[in-house]
């Protein structure tokens, strides 16, 4: 079997978690945990967590792990001893590691103090949660909002170790995330070699107003009533991909080639489609736009070398990789998520089969690893 590059796992907090890594003039302006997109007793179940934790310590792991119980109850939910254990269990070589809740308690407040010192909080306690275990890859924070403030700390976050930026996909304001007073965020990140992500929750879904039908609201699949219903799915990607073809046609992936990016947990059906829109887009338009005029490639081709992407387990991996090629898609397991399903190495091995090896190897391996400057 090859290497195994896990683009795309979870911590799953508890409210402590976050605050304790955050300055003191910060902390108390930090709003609570909010676990209403958990679902149904999702609060009740903070109680015994301690207990069950340490259980998990004595426990055995083997494979199985990988379907048995999700969210808080999976082993190595918030322990990087455990965490690392489940990792020898999988096999897994790297793994990306995300926070779950923890930007709930910053991200959309109105305070830029608030706002930037949380996510200051958030690549401390995320580094720190990794730090033990160099196959785990902390996923920090970043908003864009002030392009200064990004900068510096941009700077914080990988003197703290984090080894991928999570941005929010939404434009940061009233500009572009291809504003040219952001190329000095993505030099840095393209001097480090240390990638943008845009993940799911980091973008809007679908408006609420869609939502009201006249008829009664069904819970969310979780049981709650603030995760994804099935009109939801669709337009994951919308947000994602109006940032990723902006960085494309005004020029920023042009300007710094080595800055690479990932679009993680947001399907990837919608990939085709936007490569060849994308070109379809410069050749049309491209002789009135000077932005167009400057660029080398064509507008598919920074993608292709520049950005990847993680399929849904339900997704037809095969399909995907027919119509764009080996070099785009990335293994993920969603651990301990219950997005990433019971089967994912089956699943995603099954798809692969009808490839040789050095597909396969992009796909569980190099594609991610190069993402991050592992290979």
């Amino acid at each position: 079997m090859t290497q195994i590059f896990d683009a795309d796992s979870h911590v799953m907090e508890v409210e402590d978690w976050l605050p304790s890594f955050a300055d003191p003039d910060v902390r108390d302006q930090l709003a609570p945990l909010g676990l209403a997109k958990a679902g149904k007793g999702a609060a009740e179940l903070m109680g015994s967590l301690p207990e069950l934790w340490e259980k998990h310590r004595s426990e055995d792991i083997d494979p199985s792990v990988i379907s048995g119980p999700k969210g808080w109850l999976a082993p190595g939910a918030l322990d990087t001893e455990v965490r690392s254990r489940v990792l020898d269990a999988l096999g897994i070589d790297a793994q990306l590691v995300f926070p779950t809740f923890a930007l709930g308690h910053f991200a959309s407040s109105k305070d830029p103090d608030v706002r930037y010192g949380g996510a200051r909080a958030m690549n401390r306690a995320i580094s720190a949660f990794c730090a033990d275990d160099p196959r785990m890859l902390p996923v920090g924070y970043l908003p864009l909002n002030d392009p200064d403030r990004a900068r510096t700390e941009l700077d914080l976050a990988i003197q703290a170790g984090v080894k991928a930026v999570w941005m929010p996909s939404e434009p940061p304001g009233d500009f572009s995330p291809a504003h040219v007073d952001l190329d000095p965020v993505w030099a840095r990140l393209a001097e480090a070699r240390i990638p943008f992500v845009l993940h799911v929750g980091g973008g809007k879904t679908l408006n609420r107003a869609f939502h009201n039908n006249g008829r009664p609201l069904p819970t969310d699949w979780l049981g709650g009533g603030e995760n994804l219903r099935a009109k939801d799915l669709p337009v994951l990607h919308h947000s994602p991909e109006q940032f990723l073809a902006s960085l494309v046609l005004d020029g920023t992936f042009e300007r710094h080639p080595d800055l690479r990016g990932g679009a993680i947990e947001l399907g990837a059906s919608w990939v085709p489609t936007m490569l060849r829109n994308l070109d379809h887009a410069a050749r049309t338009l491209g002789k009135r736009e000077l932005l167009i005029k400057e660029l080398s490639l064509d507008p598919s081709d920074y993608i292709r070398r520049q950005v990847r992407f993680t399929p849904f387990p339900f997704e037809d991996t095969a399909w995907l990789i027919e119509q764009c090629g080996p070099e785009l898609f990335c293994f993920s397991t969603d651990y301990p998520h219950p997005e990433g399903g019971r089967r994912p190495f089956e699943i995603f091995g099954e798809a692969m089969s009808g490839f040789d090896d050095t597909a396969r190897e992009r796909f569980f391996w190099r594609n991610g690893a190069e993402l991050v400057g592992l290979s």
